[in-house]
């Protein structure tokens, strides 16, 4: 059997990085090109590598994620965010393949009570909740053989993300204050990267498979404290001494950019069309504080 080829833009990202470890299919090759050999800033240059490559399907988790940064950077945020998924939807489709683009709960304006729907508006409070809003608008419009996967509160062992700086901060003592009143499901990129395999998977194989867009986090919720209570109970157990921490407000803590008061997201649609049951955040936060523990 001759080898299906997927291209994974945003390789060296947290997602990117575990769809590369994932256990793919043996006739499955992956094409992670860096920003030198694919520039998300660059249409031309992506419409270029995408209809020369010989792909069977493309998974955009490339993004501009620097959300403060992005209230001063707009044009480039907007240029990975907005532009680039417009001209990977075109050319996939141009070429009939079928495109997995992740998003962000920062669609949503955080103000409603319960859980966001697929279907429910997007309202988003800055640059870059807008410009992965208009990424989103992209590729619904640009390929009908597309699943938009929004996610919200990623961490890894790797990258930039809310664990690993609370482990430094940890280590450094002294006393932590932590966002209390904003809520969400804190979210694997293993898990995201398992989700995204096995929805690609599906797409490559059956041309009538589901499309549309679909919310996966790991289930259950809390609070940015709780996450951090929860990582430093965590790392406690695995010998290590821990930080005070102490609840405070988002007013208390100010920034560029405007965080949703509440990110959780259904996952009953993606669970029914796919088959996809995310496991507790809490079991899932285990692995990464014991990697990265056993690292330092």
């Amino acid at each position: 059997m001759s080898n299906r080829r997927i291209l994974i833009t945003g390789g060296t990202g947290q997602v990117g990085t575990e769809l590369l470890r994932y256990p793919w299919p043996e006739d499955i090759q992956l094409v992670a090109p860096n920003r030198h050999e694919l520039d998300l800033t660059d249409c031309d240059s992506i419409d270029q590598y995408i209809s020369t490559g010989d792909f069977s399907a493309v998974i955009n988790s490339g993004a501009y994620t620097a959300v403060d940064r992005a209230e001063s950077d707009v044009v480039t945020a907007w240029k990975v965010n907005a532009l680039a998924p417009a001209a990977i939807a075109a050319a996939s489709k141009r070429i009939g393949i079928p495109l997995v683009h992740l998003s962000t709960d920062y669609v949503f304006d955080g103000v409603k009570n319960g859980p966001y729907f697929e279907g429910d508006s997007v309202a988003p409070l800055g640059v870059y909740g807008a410009s992965k809003e208009a990424g989103e608008q992209a590729v619904r419009t640009g390929n009908p053989r597309h699943v938009i996967l929004r996610t919200a509160w990623v961490f890894s062992a790797h990258g930039t993300n809310f664990v690993k700086t609370m482990l430094r901060l940890g280590a450094q003592g002294g006393l932590i204050r932590v966002v209390d009143d904003q809520i969400g499901s804190p979210t694997a990129a293993s898990d995201i990267a398992m989700a995204v395999a096995t929805i690609t998977n599906l797409l490559i194989e059956r041309s009538h498979a589901p499309t549309g867009t679909y919310g996966f986090v790991n289930s259950g919720q809390t609070t940015w404290f709780g996450f951090a209570q929860e990582i430093f109970r965590q790392r406690k157990d695995a010998g290590f001494l821990v930080p005070s921490l102490e609840p405070i407000a988002t007013s208390q803590y100010p920034s560029p950019a405007r965080r949703p008061a509440n990110s959780r997201l259904s996952t009953e649609k993606v669970r029914r069309d796919f088959a996809l049951e995310p496991r507790n955040w809490v079991d899932a936060l285990k692995p990464v504080v014991e990697s990265i523990s056993s690292g330092e």
